[in-house]
């Protein structure tokens, strides 16, 4: 999973229409951060963020494709979303993220939320020769 560069984040709104989404993320002590970050956006008021507010049952997914279908695997983490907006948590996710990802060095990411994910189950699928 620490390989993985990217993950897939699924959220859905009160109605349970999904939402699924490519997001850049650190994992730090049991939990999972995505930043809000400054790659272009219509809106701050990202669809992900309004799903969490109004239901923070989530999931991430990390899948591994190759063309040898013996290889394939996927790993899910369903678990509960969380908005931070400051404090400690938020910057400790930040530095995280900016360790994993250069690109955020030149974002200023202090005054956009961060995403924590608690997981609560994990899923695990590999092909098997």
């Amino acid at each position: 999973m620490s390989r993985q560069r990217v993950a897939r984040l699924a959220t859905a709104d009160a109605s349970g229409q999904p939402h699924l989404v490519p997001v850049c993320f650190a994992y730090v002590q049991g939990r999972f951060y995505m930043a809000v970050d400054e790659k272009p956006k219509r809106s701050l008021r990202l669809k992900r963020l309004r799903n969490i507010q109004e239901n923070p049952k989530v999931a991430l997914l990390f899948d591994q494709y190759d063309e040898d279908w013996s290889r394939l695997a996927w790993l899910m983490v369903q678990g509960r979303a969380t908005l931070l907006l400051g404090g400690d948590e938020h910057s400790h996710a930040l530095a995280a993220l900016r360790s994993r990802y250069p690109q955020y060095w030149a974002m200023a990411l202090e005054e956009r939320p961060v995403v924590r994910i608690e997981p609560e189950r994990v899923l695990f699928w590999q092909a098997r020769p």
